[in-house]
């Protein structure tokens, strides 16, 4: 199957508009875990994403504490490197193997990242990483210049293809960008959390590929979610106690149950109407998007041809302003 592709940036690498989000395949056991996971159905997810044109991957060494990325490479054992994905992850989130519930830590040391890099590697059984992106903003001191210049060098040496960065506002990508050039962002974006749009902006300015994430926003815009979901999501995914799932939630339903028209008049799932708003905005590349299970690609995966009109867009703003929900510009630029 073929999907519409579009360049990231500069990268020389076309991709499609949806791509294979890995977070919640990372499993239980670590402070972002999304519950228990069976591997076995992680797998097929994968495999079935590919069969029916996405050919992307996006992981991190943090998502499962390593797990994520083993998952993701026995997925990918005995596909032709003809149809094999790219595959994009990240570094900069440490964690100790001897505390797993600990929160990882935020760290941006050169020696750290090029620990990283191998590891990730080894436990994806590449040789290069497609695009390698550093997750957020370090909080262990190492300024912006020390660790751009690193990703910078892996690139030099072959280790990745492409450098990128993960949560980064205006400001560092300008200061990076005077280094050397970003290959592509990764911003959280969707119909509830909007902020990014600015920094979307300046990378359509600056030849910066965008791939935003959670734009489903964690489930909450699919259609299936309910109060009473949000009430039974067990202690150990992180959802249960985030202000999207808590405080924020009737706002964020009620955003949610004005998009089914939409989807009625494209004759496509709700879930695909979310993905397609934030492909909406120029600038956005491509839009991660997570399964555990196959069945749940068939919710998403009409959005990688979906175009919404500009009277769906101003339906959607309407309802943005009419429930209060999230924060940022309600209508796509351009």
């Amino acid at each position: 199957m073929t999907l519409p592709t579009q360049p990231l940036g500069t990268t020389k690498m076309d991709i499609t508009r949806v791509g294979f989000g890995a977070w919640a395949i990372g499993g239980a056991g670590w402070t972002f875990g999304w519950g228990t996971q069976d591997d076995t159905e992680s797998i097929a997810a994968i495999r079935y994403a590919l069969e029916h044109g996405v050919n992307w991957i996006d992981t991190a060494a943090v998502y499962g504490l390593g797990h994520s990325e083993e998952v993701v490479a026995r997925a990918l054992q005995g596909v032709p490197e003809a149809d094999r994905p790219y595959v994009f992850t990240k570094c900069g989130m440490v964690w100790d193997p001897a505390d797993r519930s600990a929160e990882p830590r935020r760290i941006g040391a050169p020696e750290s990242i090029r620990r990283e890099v191998e590891d990730s590697l080894r436990r994806l059984g590449v040789e290069r990483i497609d695009l390698y992106q550093m997750h957020w903003p370090p909080d262990d001191g190492t300024p912006l210049e020390d660790y751009w210049g690193t990703m910078l060098g892996l690139k030099t040496e072959g280790k990745i293809r492409a450098a990128g960065l993960s949560n980064h506002d205006v400001s560092r990508l300008e200061t990076a960008e005077k280094i050397g050039h970003v290959d592509s962002l990764q911003p959280p974006f969707s119909a509830i959390h909007r902020s990014a749009a600015a920094e979307i902006e300046w990378c359509a300015a600056h030849g910066t590929g965008v791939i935003v994430y959670s734009p489903m926003q964690s489930g909450l815009l699919t259609g299936a979610f309910s109060r009473e979901r949000a009430a039974a999501l067990p202690p150990d995914d992180w959802r249960s106690g985030h202000p999207d799932f808590t405080t924020g939630l009737d706002a964020n339903l009620a955003l949610a149950a004005a998009l089914p028209p939409v989807a009625e008049r494209h004759g496509v799932p709700v879930s695909a109407v979310a993905v397609a708003w934030t492909l909406a905005w120029t600038g956005v590349t491509g839009a991660i998007v997570g399964a555990r299970r196959p069945d749940q690609i068939d919710g998403w995966l009409p959005a990688a041809a979906l175009r919404l009109t500009r009277a769906d867009l101003d339906e959607i703003a309407a309802a943005i302003e009419r429930t209060g929900a999230g924060e940022g510009p309600a209508l796509p630029s351009g």
